[in-house]
């Protein structure tokens, strides 16, 4: 996997809370995962953010601070 890896598509539970994101080369990462590489610089275009409730979540504009923005993005099954 290398650096420039930026998330396309997510994959949300029956709530509607995303599980797992899908990176531009197909690889499929459940949601702590991409947390970390984020953090490690592994995944483009997004920053991990902490929640009211203590949490960490991923925004992928940090200029557009919605709590989950990468709610808009495609799902995926």
């Amino acid at each position: 996997m290398g650096k420039n890896n930026k998330i396309k598509k997510v994959k949300k539970d029956s709530d509607g809370d995303i599980t797992d994101v899908m990176l531009d080369n197909g690889d499929v990462i459940p949601l702590n995962h991409a947390i970390l590489m984020v953090k490690d610089g592994l995944i483009e275009d997004c920053v991990v953010t902490r929640g009211k409730n203590g949490g960490e979540f991923l925004i992928h504009d940090p200029h557009d601070m919605f709590e989950d923005n990468l709610n808009h993005f495609p799902t995926f099954r």
